[in-house]
């Protein structure tokens, strides 16, 4: 299974000097156009020289500028592929049903905790485990039920979680409560949602620290976004496959539960003297 350069840069981010960070910030940040511009340009707007872009390139894995673009290319016409499309393209021989589709699925979550370290789901769980401030949680067309599931886990261990669901002006009535000690969670897989990356950008301006879960291609939300939990949902299908998503959604309300575990334990023995 080819990793996607986000993963790549995932994986390597640690390891690079700093301008090699710089540059690969600055992609992650726009996604993955950056990219197909010329090296001089992405030099420039990553404020390094045009050599480092190169040993970025090559620290990656790539032979050259023109493979590593080619590269993102193939990602970019990824990214744009609709349920019709991978109907009339399917990408995997069908035979059985079952069996592909859960070994797609068993590599897509081997896959995506491969690329998520311990150190980056610490610091996501305590963030959320934080009661200084609210978290809102809000998901896509087919990704806000991971969103509704999530939050009315963390709603029963302690106060000021809101899913937010319904119509776009809704959401952004919410943005006045939304402040510099909150957390906007946001699923977001391809094709991506306009509504979300705006209502992103405007939490982001409010100092709000934004979780992304997302796909491999990376959602245009991860530039505003602090922590990008980046997930393989690709399978035999028309439709794209949320389970990895929703395997390190689980994981991290286990977290978060491990973190409140005496808070919690009173929160829920409240509610069930209530019901």
């Amino acid at each position: 299974m080819i990793s996607s350069i986000a993963e790549l840069i995932s994986d390597r981010i640690g390891t690079m000097p700093a301008g090699e960070r710089r540059a690969a910030q600055t992609l992650i940040a726009s996604y993955p156009l950056i990219g197909l511009k010329t090296v001089a340009e992405f030099s420039a707007a990553a404020g390094v020289s045009s050599p480092t872009i190169l040993r970025f390139v090559a620290r990656l894995g790539f032979q050259n500028y023109p493979e590593f673009q080619s590269a993102l290319q193939d990602e970019l016409a990824a990214q744009l592929q609709s349920p019709a499309s991978r109907t009339l393209n399917p990408s995997s021989p069908s035979g059985g049903a079952v069996s592909p589709m859960l070994e797609a699925t068993l590599d897509n979550m081997r896959e995506t905790f491969r690329h998520l370290s311990d150190k980056q789901l610490a610091d996501i769980a305590a963030k959320l485990a934080d009661r200084r401030g609210k978290t809102f949680l809000i998901g896509g067309r087919f990704t806000d039920p991971l969103a509704r599931y999530m939050a009315a886990h963390l709603a029963i261990i302690q106060p000021n979680v809101f899913h937010l669901a319904g119509q776009e002006s809704v959401w952004r009535d919410r943005l006045i409560d939304m402040g510099k000690r909150d957390v906007l969670v946001i699923f977001d897989i391809r094709r991506y949602q306009d509504s979300l990356v705006r209502f992103a950008e405007t939490a982001h301006q409010r100092g709000v620290l934004i979780v992304l879960f997302t796909d491999q291609w990376l959602s245009p939300i991860a530039r505003f976004a602090r922590h990008v939990i980046a997930g393989r949902t690709a399978v035999p299908s028309a439709w794209d496959s949320s389970a990895a998503l929703f395997v390190v959604a689980e994981t991290l309300i286990g977290a978060v539960t491990r973190q409140l575990e005496a808070d919690g334990a009173k929160r829920i023995r409240e509610l069930e003297s209530l019901r």
